[in-house]
């Protein structure tokens, strides 16, 4: 089963890719891992789109079946073809913006604040994350999202709200056996 986890930022695509890869048995990869760039200050250098893509599809390639989560919208139309099974997490925008002001907490501690630098890349982090619902917005919206899940050949699997981690994995495994 070759399975796709997407949604917006902090709507829990690694925490519930990282649980399914557990009860499944099959590994997870997070396209944050192929997309940025190891740096000194992370998340601020992207890599390379032709190189990123053959890392991930390098990584692929080595199971036959394997969980991809986060985003691949704007990875190329080849990645709509490599899936059984996607799911696509809604969260309230509310709830998405406290999780993810209280993981950057997490991640940096007060540096989000303190430090000039990250105290800028916390708040256009902020408001980059925040227009997800706005279709107009020119970067990654959930017009975007539902476009290219339309596009898919797929199931495709909706979750919405704030459900648990278990309430998930119970609707897609309960998917898996059906397919």
């Amino acid at each position: 089963m070759k399975i796709h986890i997407l949604g917006a930022s902090c709507a829990g695509s690694t925490t519930l890719g990282e649980a399914l890869s557990k009860q499944l048995n099959i590994p997870y990869f997070d396209t944050d891992s192929f997309f940025w760039e190891k740096s000194a200050i992370p998340y601020t250098v992207k890599r390379e789109p032709l190189l990123r893509n053959q890392m991930l599809k390098d990584e692929l390639s080595r199971s036959e079946n394997y969980i991809v989560g986060g985003s691949l919208v704007s990875w190329g139309e080849e990645w709509k073809q490599m899936f059984d099974l996607v799911v696509f997490l809604y969260l309230p925008k509310e709830i998405r913006m406290e999780r993810l002001v209280n993981r950057e907490i997490e991640r940096y501690g007060n540096r989000i604040y303190d430090d000039p630098q990250r105290h800028q890349l916390f708040l256009e982090f902020i408001e980059w994350a925040s227009k997800y619902e706005d279709r107009s917005f020119p970067g990654r919206n959930i017009g975007i999202h539902e476009n290219w899940l339309e596009d898919l050949n797929c199931p495709v699997i909706k979750i919405e709200g704030d459900t648990t981690v278990a309430e998930r994995l119970s609707c897609i495994v309960k998917k898996t056996k059906e397919n």
